[in-house]
Formats: C-alpha cells, sequence, structure tokens
C-alpha cells in the first residue's frame, strides 16, 4: 500500500493504518532501534510504541513522507529508552561510541539556554552536510542518524572498516571546523 493511502488511513481512524504501517516499515523501524538499544525485546517495544506514536499524531500532522516520519519517532523513542536503560546500568550498543564520536563537535549540554541555538545549529549541519558527495553523506547519516557499525556501513559502500573509520573521522573534523568557523564551539 502506497504512503498516502496509509495516511489517509490514520486520519480516518481506521486501525488497519498500523497494520499496514507494521508492514511496510517493521523491518525499517526495527532496525534504528536495534542499531540505538542493542537489544531485541527493548526495540520491539520502541517499534510498538512508534506506531502508538503515530496514531496519536495523525490527525493533525500529515507527513509527506511517512517512512521519515516514523524514523524519526523511532529514533526518539530508542534514544528515550536507551537514555533510561542508561540510568539504569543497562544497554550498550553503538549509541556509547557515536555519541562519543560526535562529542568532540557538537556540545551535548542541555541547557535550556541553549535551546535558541538548537535549531540554529541544525541548520548548520544541515548546510555542511548539503555540501558532502552522496555517499559521504549517506555515511555520516548511517553512523550518526541511524547509528550503524562501522561494520555495517562498511559493507554497504564495499570499503573496509578502516577506510570508513577514517572518513568519519574526517567528516567529524570538517564538521567541527565548520561549525567553529560559524560560532559554534564543542
Amino acid at each position: 500500500m502506497d504512503d498516502e493511502r496509509i495516511v489517509a488511513l490514520y486520519w480516518d481512524r481506521n486501525e488497519q493504518a498500523i497494520e499496514e504501517t507494521a508492514h511496510k516499515y517493521g523491518a525499517y523501524c526495527g532496525q534504528i532501534a536495534r542499531n540505538v538499544l542493542d537489544s531485541g525485546p527493548d526495540a520491539e517495544e520502541c517499534v510498538n510504541d512508534t506506531w502508538l506514536h503515530a496514531w496519536n499524531a495523525m490527525p493533525p500532522q500529515k507527513p509527506s513522507l511517512l517512512a521519515v516520519f516514523l524514523g524519526r519517532i523511532t529514533r526518539n523513542l530508542a534514544f528515550d529508552r536507551w537514555r533510561r536503560n542508561r540510568s539504569e546500568k543497562r544497554g550498550g550498543g553503538q549509541i556509547d561510541l557515536v555519541l562519543d564520536e560526535l562529542a568532540e563537535c557538537v556540545s551535548g549540554a542541555d541547557d535550556p539556554a541553549h535551546a535558541v541555538q538548537a535549531q540554529e545549529l541544525a541548520k548548520e549541519i544541515d548546510s555542511f552536510l548539503a555540501g558532502l558527495s552522496e555517499d559521504k553523506r549517506a555515511m555520516f547519516l548511517q553512523r550518526y542518524w541511524y547509528a550503524d557499525s562501522i561494520r555495517t556501513i562498511a559493507r554497504r559502500f564495499a570499503m573496509s572498516e578502516n577506510n570508513v573509520s577514517v572518513t568519519l573521522s574526517r567528516l567529524r573534523g570538517k564538521l567541527k571546523t565548520h561549525l567553529h568557523e560559524r560560532g559554534y564551539d564543542s
């Protein structure tokens, strides 16, 4: 079923929307959750929560790109669960590595005074990504948005793990420079 029809089912409050969404996007959302959580049961629960959040968000929202909409919900829920698990001394997976790698570029401060800068920072990161080649942008997003492992990225791009690590390191350096030139300090 196409995305427009699935969104229409949500707007009609037809429960088939959840079934169709799970059928079409279950594996996609599951992979995002597993990359962050490294736990099958937690990932499965996160995906189920995604369907609930989608149900509650539509209407009023009418996403034009359903995959991105669902991916963002899943990712946010997975990060919330990861933080909760980490505070309980559980968890693991790629996310510690991903956050450590990005920490050199972007501060993780949760100070409310930084809330206004968050949108501007997101625009600067988008600008940086727009200037990359398609492969480098995809590699960056696979690592830092989807939290894919270096090994998974290396297989996807037919590269060695070392080459992927070096490329990502250089991209982080370029991002840090890009942000520093625009007044952002890590």
